[in-house]
């Protein structure tokens, strides 16, 4: 049955005590009783010094329950972790119970009913004989082992009730004795102070590193490097600082809603180049700039993506900087995971803030290296028209005139081919020239000529003209996702042939015919040089992009030997079902 209420518990309707004044309270009643309980005295000063070694805050409540356990005598020790909002517990520590009767038994008790549950809502002391009497037990689960005498007490942290200490059956069948009561009410007071200097050192840790993962982002966010690298970082570094299942990065698209464009999880994702409709309410919210915390992502009515099927406690806040929406970052746990502490939801949303800002000074560094790359071109185009056009048109007019004065055929011919040529020549500048003038947004939308604006762009910094062949009807059947990340795909090879491989030579070719080894029809990007090759130890950032697009559209993409003379530089395929 349960103890009469002890003078010196502090009652719930009373301001709590500080940990001084509890155990002065506590420990008041040790002067003047048996030697038994003063035999046991360094038994407890040492199960206090015990409690109190270590800041790590699970290591420190496994040792609290292994400590009550050998102080009070008893086969069992637990501790229940109340939740922050006082419904039910967050954590469940025990002691006693081996790890193939814990698997047998399952899942750990949620304190939402029972005798466990009765004691969040009523935190003081319980000690009874046996469990099974008491009208607020509900029994035990199968594999259960059985459990008769029970001693219940409170840790407080710093005022406030952290959880429950339970010891259960006493060693030798007894009955748990005021002795034992008042040992572990002392012992709960140290184990709050312990808990409390763990909680504050655990806080200080989790802010460093949430701290190092910002200062992560913004190094790889201006490092100038690519901008889907940049994000991919973004991703990584919320799902290991949120011991999340996954991290995810989306940004606003041209249908209005959100596209998923980084993913960071140790399972395959298929999430990539997903579009999250504009319908959605949780996007309606996060363009809004207003931060949404889901409980169970697989049964809230508001996910209106499968993805979200499999994932339980989800974080979604804007990256938001100047009240401007950048983007969304998503931090998903697996279904069944403990929910997301204040804590981790106030450095995960200053985590994204920072990200944020990264976000806009790495555009804002962009458009300027942007700026200077199209005034660069206009240059270029300039002095081509102005310069190289005039001096090959008046060439071709002083050649012409030779012609007509030579009397020898063979001359006349060659002339007249020369002359040709410079036509030619000319008419190949002034398409250079075009597409030097060109801006983003005038670029038509079949897939042919996309691949075309890129070669041609990446000629100006190449110094060259790629070769390019399409085979198959490129326009007709490749669809606007794949086809989008072939660019994207195409652009990176280029790019890495220029930074890395010092090609002389470059040839492309997209093949819209394809056969992939399962069976469905695709398109395959072959880009193929004579340049240095990729080095042992190289980077290789850009080609596990390129196989991650590939792989989130059900294709894939490798690399091997390049064109120049003895299998020299690297050749990037990239294939994808339409």
């Amino acid at each position: 049955m349960a103890a009469p209420p002890d003078p010196g518990a502090p009652s719930p309707a009373e301001p709590a005590a500080s940990p001084a004044e509890a155990a002065t309270q506590a420990t008041r009643s040790l002067q003047g009783l048996s030697t038994e309980l003063t035999a046991r005295v360094p038994q407890l000063l040492e199960a206090m010094r015990s409690v109190g070694t270590g800041l790590e805050l699970h290591s420190t409540l496994d040792r609290i329950c292994e400590t009550a356990a050998e102080l009070a005598d008893a086969e069992y020790a637990a501790i229940g972790v109340v939740a922050e909002d006082g419904d039910g517990l967050s954590d469940f520590v025990y002691y006693g119970v081996d790890e193939t009767t814990a698997a047998l038994i399952g899942h750990l008790p949620d304190g939402h009913r029972g005798l466990l549950g009765a004691l969040i809502h009523d935190p003081t002391p319980v000690r009874l004989a046996n469990l099974a009497d008491d009208p607020r037990s509900c029994g035990f689960p199968a594999h259960h082992p059985p459990m008769r005498s029970f001693l219940g007490v409170p840790i407080r942290v710093q005022g406030e009730i952290f959880g429950n200490l339970y010891l259960t059956e006493k060693h030798g069948g007894g009955e748990f004795n005021d002795y034992d009561l008042n040992m572990v009410r002392v012992l709960a007071t140290e184990a709050g102070i312990a808990i409390g200097n763990a909680r504050l050192y655990e806080a200080a840790r989790q802010r460093e590193r949430w701290i190092d993962g910002s200062v992560a982002v913004t190094t790889a966010l201006l490092s100038g490097g690519d901008a889907e690298d940049a994000l991919q970082v973004v991703a990584e570094q919320a799902c290991r600082l949120s011991e999340s299942a996954a991290g995810i990065v989306l940004l606003p698209s041209e249908e209005g809603g959100m596209e998923i464009v980084a993913v960071a999880s140790d399972e395959p994702s298929a999430a990539l180049g997903v579009i999250v409709p504009p319908e959605s309410a949780i996007i309606s919210e996060l363009l809004a700039g207003e931060a949404v915390f889901i409980d169970d992502a697989a049964t809230d009515p508001r996910v209106m993506t499968d993805l979200a099927r499999g994932y339980g406690p989800s974080m979604m806040l804007p990256l938001q900087s100047d009240d401007r929406v950048l983007g969304t970052l998503v931090m998903p746990r697996a279904r069944g995971a403990r929910p997301f502490t204040e804590a981790e939801r106030t450095l995960a949303t200053q985590f994204a803030a920072q990200a944020a800002l990264a976000l806009m000074m790495a555009e804002a560094q962009r458009d300027r290296e942007r700026l200077a790359v199209f005034e660069d071109r206009d240059r270029i185009a300039r002095d081509l028209h102005d310069l190289v056009i005039q001096r090959l048109f008046a060439t071709g007019m002083m050649l012409e005139t030779a012609q007509r004065r030579s009397v020898v055929p063979e001359v006349q011919a060659g002339i007249g081919k020369s002359v040709d040529e410079l036509d030619t020549t000319i008419q190949e500048i002034r398409t250079a020239i075009f597409a030097l003038q060109q801006g983003p947004a005038e670029a038509p939308s079949g897939l042919r000529t996309r691949v075309l604006r890129e070669i041609n762009m990446a000629a100006v910094p190449l110094g060259f003209k790629p070769s390019h062949r399409f085979l198959g009807p490129v326009d007709t059947v490749v669809g606007e996702l794949t086809g989008k990340n072939l660019i994207a795909a195409l652009r990176e090879a280029l790019s890495n042939a220029f930074r890395h491989a010092h090609a002389d030579r470059i040839d492309v070719v997209v093949d819209a015919g394809v056969i992939l080894p399962d069976g469905q029809q695709g398109v395959r990007l072959t880009v193929a040089d004579d340049g240095v090759g990729i080095p042992e130890g190289g980077r290789r950032s850009g080609l596990k992009n390129l196989k991650r697009r590939a792989e989130s559209l059900g294709g894939d993409s490798w690399y091997g030997p390049g064109i120049a003379d003895g299998e020299g530089g690297t050749t990037v395929v990239w294939q994808a079902p339409y």
